[in-house]
This record gives C-alpha cells, structure tokens and sequence, in this order.
C-alpha cells in the first residue's frame, strides 16, 4: 500500500504535456531533454520542439514535480516522487475536496449507488486500513 508521502508539489495541477512529459520521466527513471524529446518523437504523427521540452521540464521544477542535476554537460531530470506516491496524493486530494463539499445525502447516496464490485473493494480498503493501523499502534 503506497501511503501519502511527507513531500508534496506546490502545485498539483498539470497540464496535458506536463503530464505526459512526467510519465515518460517516470517511465525512465531520470532522463536528458534529448531523451524525453526522441521518446516524444517516437510517435511518427508527433511534433515538438526541442525547446519545448525544456521549458515545460522546468516548468515541472518550478511546481514542485522534478528536480534537475548538472552530470557532465548535460542536465538530467528525477522525479521527486515516485508515480505511485502522486496517484495516492491525488486520490487524496480528491476524496478530501469531495466529502469537503458533500452533505451527508450526497455521501450516502454516492455510497448507495455503487455495485457489488465496488463494496468487495472498500471493504478490502478498509481491512488494509485496519492492518496499517494496528501495525502503527504496534510501532509506538
């Protein structure tokens, strides 16, 4: 179970080519610009200038995502995060921004709507929860 991580972005919001910049970042690791640009352009019906990429990598500094190091003449990007942590905080963030805003027959008819399926998956949430919460309990 991947749990929230103490970092954060400053700014969790991306746009199309931030996101798929960031998967490719994830995908590899850590990556030149050339790297995320000839990944990019691998799609024959794709276009994008080099620059481009450039710009939206320091964009993805700025908002907290990445983080870049000088290795010889080249600069290389690492994610901050790991792809799994961002989903957990994204999961998060709108869970909150949902039971925020939500009256409780909101709540209660979100949760009376959802399929068998659904049901076998929160009860299994919620018997992880149990295991991590007793397991920290345990820790103190």
């Amino acid at each position: 179970m991947t749990s929230l991580p103490n970092y954060r972005p400053k700014k969790l919001n991306l746009g199309p080519l931030e996101t798929e910049i960031l998967n490719i970042i994830w995908k590899l690791g850590s990556a030149t610009v050339k790297e995320v640009h000839d990944t990019i352009l691998s799609d024959p019906h794709r276009e994008l200038a080099y620059t481009s990429v450039t710009t939206v990598l320091n964009r993805l500094v700025k908002k907290g995502w990445l983080k870049c190091d000088k290795k010889g003449r080249a600069f290389v990007w690492y994610p901050l995060i790991s792809k799994e942590e961002a989903q957990a905080i994204q999961a998060y963030e709108q869970l909150h921004s949902f039971l925020a805003i939500s009256n409780p027959e909101i709540v209660a008819s979100f949760a009376d709507s959802l399929d068998t399926a659904s049901i076998e998956q929160i009860k299994a949430i919620a018997s992880r929860l149990e295991v991590v919460r007793r397991l920290r309990q345990e820790e103190k």
